[in-house]
């Protein structure tokens, strides 16, 4: 039975990828199509706004120097890469690695609330502002940084984006202290789901 339901996960996530690469009119098509990866039962889902130079060569998410600060912040609170799904908004790399522009964000968005609908994380941790927008359009990441909110059905999560605790030593210090409360986010989600 939990077989089954892991392998519907995985051919839904399948098919999604596969219409997202078919789909003509979506922006930045002449970059490689980075979908995201991870397990596929989740508690916790990483969003990030859209793929680098290093993600766009491997075709895997948040593989260069973000990367490694997320790996190695999850080592710290305990849990590996394959324990949680990593994805972006955006599943281009835009050029110069600029920010997605409100275009690029709006013509990917569906696919992104669709792979959620399939993934049903507990936790969903947005890297950065783009991501945090995508469900809280009114926040603020220097003020909502570190929060767990609850939007409709998900509960969400925002830290800095990685890229950006690497340029600056105070972003670094909050983004390391607000990750190290992720198990306790987590908790307190479960908790607020009865358990599930």
């Amino acid at each position: 039975m939990v077989f089954d339901y892991i392998m519907d996960k995985a051919e839904a996530l399948r098919a999604l990828h596969d219409e997202i690469s078919a789909d003509r009119t979506l922006p930045l098509r002449e970059a490689n199509l980075v979908f995201g990866e991870g397990s596929l039962h989740c508690d916790v889902l990483f969003i990030g706004e859209a793929p680098g130079q290093k993600e766009d060569e491997l075709v895997r998410p948040f593989v260069g120097r973000s990367g490694q600060l997320l790996n190695k912040m999850l080592e710290e609170i305990g849990m590996r890469r394959e324990d949680v799904y990593i994805t972006n908004i955006v599943k281009r790399r835009p050029p110069e690695n600029r920010d997605p522009s409100p275009e690029e964000i709006a013509a990917y968005k569906p696919y992104l609330t669709r792979q959620i609908a399939i993934l049903k994380p507990c936790v969903i941790v947005t890297l950065g502002r783009f991501s945090m927008n995508y469900f809280l359009p009114d926040a603020k990441i220097s003020r909502d940084e570190g929060k767990l909110i609850r939007v409709g059905e998900y509960f969400i999560y925002p830290l800095f984006h990685p890229a950006a605790a690497l340029r600056s030593p105070q972003m670094m210090a909050t983004f390391r202290k607000s990750f190290l409360q992720l198990p306790r986010a987590l908790s307190k989600c479960k908790e607020l789901q009865g358990g599930v």
